[in-house]
């Protein structure tokens, strides 16, 4: 590990593109990193962080730890702590507190989301204070506000939309430097009981569209086995899944083909 270390600068470089996009933006739950985080139409506690609309459908408070770490640099850990609490007819609060980085360079965030259900519709809204710090450099603020819609357009077919720091929040007079405003759109479809298909678009102000596909089956009614592949990173994902009655564990693993492995868990409670 300290001569992979000796490497970082040069993996923050070629990591540029994907580091860029999750500077704000940052998918949450390892069902949707084991799918290649075409996990906009997904509903449920990680909505909260993929697409605000999906927290409207939670019947139930739940509350959940999200990791992540990517090529097994210490330096590229995510953690990140997420709870809904629904409401009998005010909608769906939910709230985010996430952490990226080490003593050299951080950033990390807290999140006010609400979600509402309108018949076939959920509507979502979110505000996201982000502190991005640099050793040396000190830290700066900003804020993010994100509005997300699911649709169930068939009970077999999906669809959702999500647009990430709409006010294109900005961090430094220096180079005009702002959080980036990314935007998604995809669909989900469900063949059959055992079955979902996603595909989704997303697009990065600065950076060109990407476009992510994934797949999950259920060969038990509590067991989920995933893959997805996300063509910007050229990242392909595979993942597991396992319910126990209130409790949900999700397994994904995230292969690059020039810098190796990214692991992903996620542990979430639902409240009676």
């Amino acid at each position: 590990m300290p001569g992979l270390l000796r490497y970082t600068p040069l993996l923050c470089l070629l990591l540029l593109p994907c580091l860029a996009t999750a500077q704000a933006d940052v998918p949450a739950g390892a069902r949707a990193a084991a799918v290649g985080n075409a996990s906009v139409t997904f509903p449920g506690l990680w909505a909260l962080n993929n697409n605000v609309a999906g927290v409207a459908t939670l019947e139930k408070a739940a509350a959940g730890v999200y990791a992540e770490n990517r090529f097994g640099v210490r330096a590229f850990t995510t953690m990140a702590l997420l709870a809904a609490y629904p409401t009998p007819k005010a909608g769906t609060f939910g709230l985010s507190i996430s952490r990226f980085g080490d003593e050299l360079y951080s950033r990390q965030s807290l999140g006010l989301g609400y979600g509402h259900r309108l018949g076939q519709f959920s509507l979502g809204a979110k505000a996201d204070v982000w502190q991005v710090a640099a050793q040396g450099l000190g830290s700066r603020k900003a804020v993010a506000l994100s509005v997300g819609v699911q649709a169930e357009v068939t009970p077999e077919l999906f669809f959702g939309a999500y647009a990430y720091n709409l006010n294109q929040a900005k961090l430094s007079e220096f180079a005009d430097e702002r959080l980036p405003t990314v935007m998604k759109a995809g669909l989900a479809y469900r063949p059959y009981q055992k079955l979902l298909l996603s595909a989704e678009t997303e697009k990065h102000i600065d950076f060109p569209a990407e476009l992510k596909a994934g797949l999950e089956y259920k060969p038990l009614e509590k067991f989920a086995l995933r893959t997805g592949y996300a063509t910007q990173t050229s990242t392909i994902s595979f993942g597991t899944g396992f319910q126990a009655r209130q409790l949900q564990v999700d397994y994904a693993l995230g292969t690059h083909t020039l810098l190796g492995l990214n692991h992903h868990l996620s542990v979430s409670y639902q409240l009676n």
